[in-house]
């Protein structure tokens, strides 16, 4: 369960750690500003001043009683309801912003505004060579693209540099999560809705179609949008116009394209999840982004950059690595490909000594 939630709260865009005892967890939260704590009811919450939230298999009302009477700032039972786990971090994430001023406390790392330019693609193999290759012949053409890979190899990076060195880089790069957002709202969130389109809907707003105009809209995890959403996606694509919800005046678009899936597309065609007619109007080209098992020679360069630039953030020097403990990195099963690289480079730069070795990587991977 704990992988689990990892995954799917990196998936959401939080920065994430994982302890498997109370020891790990109370040694990493004196070394990292952490803006809320999971843990489960068994386990004891570290006295760090950091909002935290129990999950518990029991349900009963003492079990909760106890649970926020101890300071949690909620209480949820197994099987977790992600809907209810994600507003109760993002309200435990709030109420440490609050609290930033009052405490000095260090501005988290999840939060650090993005460079205004793409992260480099780092490495040499072949696989990745290729990447960097269609990148510089598609990059300038008005085709769309569609960016298929695993969770965590880069899709995003991608998307970013066809935008850079596009003619539309002075243009704005939207990006939606067609899997982060419930279906009833991926169409107010893609077009935009009127005032009182709907019993939320308070004030007139753009959609990403219309936020992306001049530039490039990047649609990630466009397999788990739904069908109606689908339908009306093509209808922009084919006639370069939208209309909000709540409203049937047309708008004028000028938006490229850029998608990406973890999945099989042409599987979920045979399924019936996925329209063959927009899976033809968003993969003009496709690129394929290779896990990092198939470019293992590229962990040592990887590694370097995440040590080099990790550190620049914690505001230390660049710490070392010995060649056992990357031959180590590189037999590992990377099942969260790069995402999971940089979280281990970045857990091993915090609880290592002066430097990185072979044992660290037996003791905190």
């Amino acid at each position: 369960m704990r992988n689990t939630l990892r995954e799917r709260l990196e998936f959401e865009g939080f920065s994430t750690e994982a302890a498997e005892d109370d020891a790990l967890a109370s040694q990493m939260c004196e070394k990292i500003p952490f803006d809320a704590i999971i843990s489960d009811s068994s386990c004891k919450v570290p006295d760090a001043g950091v909002p935290f939230i129990v999950l518990s298999a029991e349900n009963d009302l003492d079990s909760a009683i106890e649970a926020l009477k101890s300071g949690a700032e909620d209480f949820l039972t197994k099987p977790i309801d992600m809907n209810r786990l994600l507003k109760a971090l993002r309200r435990a994430v709030d109420a440490a912003d609050n609290n930033d001023a009052a405490t000095a406390r260090p501005q988290p790392r999840a939060r650090r505004h993005a460079p205004t330019a793409a992260e480099p693609i780092i490495g040499e193999s072949d696989a990745i060579t290729h990447v960097r290759t269609l990148i510089d012949k598609v990059a300038r053409s008005e085709a769309r693209v569609l960016i298929t890979g695993e969770n965590g190899t880069g899709k995003e990076l991608v998307a970013r540099w066809l935008h850079e060195k596009s003619r539309r880089s002075a243009a704005p790069f939207v990006e939606v999560n067609c899997a982060a957002i419930p279906s009833e709202l991926i169409e107010s969130e893609l077009f935009g809705h009127e005032r009182g389109a709907f019993t939320s809907a308070i004030k007139q707003r753009k959609g990403k179609f219309e936020q992306a105009n001049g530039g490039t809209l990047f649609m990630d995890e466009i397999g788990d949008m739904s069908l109606s959403a689908q339908a009306k996606v093509l209808r922009a694509l084919q006639e370069n116009k939208i209309s909000r919800v709540g409203s049937d005046k047309d708008i004028d678009v000028d938006v490229r394209i850029v998608a990406a899936t973890n999945k099989n597309l042409r599987d979920e065609i045979a399924k019936g999840n996925f329209r063959e007619d927009l899976y033809h109007r968003i993969g003009v080209i496709v690129i394929k982004v290779p896990p990092l098992r198939e470019r293992a020679d590229d962990i040592p360069l990887l590694t370097d950059y995440f040590i080099t630039h990790i550190c620049a953030e914690y505001g230390i020097a660049p710490k070392s690595i010995s060649p056992e403990a990357v031959e180590e990195l590189k037999r590992m099963r990377w099942s969260g490909n790069i995402r999971e690289l940089r979280n281990v480079i970045e857990r091993l730069i915090v609880l290592s000594g002066d430097g990185i070795t072979a044992d660290d990587i037996k003791i905190y991977c």
